[in-house]
């Protein structure tokens, strides 16, 4: 039964035993381990403030990223207000441009349709003009006493008669 009741020589030697190892452990390692402990705890504390700081920082950069992102869609829609304006100005000076080389065009066609046309005309003046020679001198050849062979030969001339 002594496992059950311990005897009071076995709890006295086990308190000054205690004792010992309790002023050992306090001179040698309570200091240290405290030390460390208070190390740790502001290794911790050093740590949560630089979490804290980068946070806040994080945050800070990515209002100036949302910031730089706003300036850039404004610079954006700028180019592109700008690109849009300069494409409608050169369409519009082609278009111009185009205008005038087909007014050139048109008016380049008249004077030749009109410079044929005196062409055709004169052409014509000079063959009819032939032409009547031609039937006057073969109508003096014939030298014809009667009037009505005169008439019916100028008229089966002219029947004959091909417009070149």
């Amino acid at each position: 039964m002594g496992f059950v009741t311990p005897d009071y020589g076995t709890i006295f030697w086990m308190l000054l035993i205690f004792g010992i190892v309790f002023l050992i452990l306090k001179k040698f390692a309570w200091g240290p381990i405290l030390t460390a402990l208070k190390d740790r705890e502001q290794s911790i504390s050093d740590a949560l403030n630089s979490a804290e700081n980068a946070r806040k920082e994080v945050a800070g950069l990515k209002a100036s990223n949302d910031q730089v992102l706003v300036e850039a869609r404004k610079e954006k829609d700028l180019i592109l207000k700008e690109a849009r304006e300069i494409k409608d100005k050169i369409i519009a000076e082609a278009k111009l441009q185009a205008n005038a080389e087909t007014q050139k065009g048109i008016e380049y066609a008249r004077q030749q349709i009109n410079a044929e046309k005196t062409a055709a005309i004169n052409d014509i003046k000079t063959q009819v003009a032939e032409l009547s020679v031609m039937i006057a001198e073969k109508v003096i050849r014939k030298q014809l006493d009667n009037p009505g062979d005169q008439k019916i030969l100028v008229e089966d001339l002219l029947k004959d008669l091909k417009l070149k």
